[in-house]
């Protein structure tokens, strides 16, 4: 008590306390004061993107999908579909639609990124849903392409074909060529089902599962892939090939036939 109360007289107790308080407050404020103000600049940023969103919805899309994005005759409902479907449909340029008809195709883009971020963000807002997915959610480089092989022919190459090349389905309808198609909308392709397509929640396959797929079709889609088994006569699957065969085999059993009906002719004649 007594080596206590001698350093309370010390000269110097009142500055190092003084000190300490100043470093406990300091650390204080560096601990909440900046989330708290990096809080408030993204809840800023992103009410702007949603009004400016907004603006471009009433211009760009209202007229099909109501003005509160509630669906019309001409339209379906945008709540709940979630901002990647919005970056799918309006990055690859299907909407706005052209022309009404059995399915809406890929097109030049009509807005910027920027523009189909705040169209995202707005129709974001109408309710939840799928969110646009991070790179590296959907980059081949981190995926398996062996092991997406089989989950695309077990899932998907029953409309896509074998290596993606596309098909002809009922109605006027198709699965589109996913050649040259970015990674970022193959993943929201999966997670969001656009038109005809169904949708593939975590349920159904894992983030894993959609990175791997993609990691596949971006190998056997690339410049320099290779068919291993020669000519790949557009890696359309067996129909294409058996076609293929079946044509050749029967040109050349009627080129038999009639080789051996002209010999068997001119050995009547002598």
């Amino acid at each position: 008590m007594k080596k206590l109360s001698v350093r309370r007289r010390h000269p110097l107790a009142a500055l190092v306390v003084l000190l300490i308080a100043l470093a406990a407050t300091g650390g204080l404020y560096a601990t909440f004061a900046p989330a708290d103000k990096a809080k408030a600049e993204e809840s800023s940023a992103q009410s702007l993107a949603i009004d400016e969103g907004k603006k471009l919805y009433q211009v760009g899309c209202a007229s099909c999908h109501g003005t509160g994005g509630q669906g019309s005759s001409d339209g379906p409902s945008l709540v709940g579909v979630g901002a990647a479907a919005v970056d799918f449909q309006v990055g690859t340029g299907r909407m706005p639609l052209q022309q009404p008809g059995a399915q809406a195709p890929k097109k030049p883009v009509a807005y910027s990124q920027t523009e189909i971020d705040q169209l995202a963000a707005y129709v974001a807002s109408l309710g939840p849903g799928p969110a646009q997915p991070n790179k590296s959610d959907y980059d081949p480089a981190g995926g398996d392409a062996a092991r997406g092989g089989d989950l695309f022919r077990t899932n998907c190459a029953q409309c896509h074909n074998f290596i993606g090349k596309g098909g002809a389905l009922t109605h006027g309808k198709f699965a589109p060529d996913l050649g040259g198609v970015t990674p970022k909308h193959m993943y929201e392709a999966m997670e969001t089902g656009p038109q005809n397509m169904p949708v593939f929640p975590e349920s159904l396959l894992k983030q894993k599962d959609k990175q791997d797929i993609i990691a596949w079709l971006d190998t056997v889609n690339s410049d320099k892939a290779e068919e291993p088994g020669g000519y790949g006569l557009g890696g359309l699957g067996p129909v294409s090939e058996g076609l293929f065969a079946w044509v050749i085999g029967l040109v050349l059993l009627i080129g038999v036939a009639c080789w051996v009906a002209a010999h068997t002719a001119k050995a009547r004649k002598s």
